[in-house]
């Protein structure tokens, strides 16, 4: 789970890279939090996704959907 502490460090370390650089043990727990921070939205939006239900028409609505791809009609 990403905290506001984590993000906190991750903009502090994005900060920090642009004005002075990273040490190599700062680059690592750069890639961490960034990793970290991906996968959280990534389960977020997956999450968000799921609870989507696709909505079921009958064969004869007006939508278009049930017409032939090549009929251009």
């Amino acid at each position: 789970m990403i905290t506001a502490e984590n993000i906190a460090r991750i903009n502090e370390l994005a900060r920090k890279s642009r004005e002075t650089g990273l040490t190599a043990e700062e680059l690592t727990e750069q890639a961490m939090l960034r990793r970290l921070y991906i996968d959280h939205m990534k389960a977020q939006v997956k999450a968000q996704l799921d609870t989507i239900k696709p909505e079921h028409h009958h064969d004869n609505c007006s939508c278009g959907c049930h017409h032939d791809k090549n009929d251009r009609s």
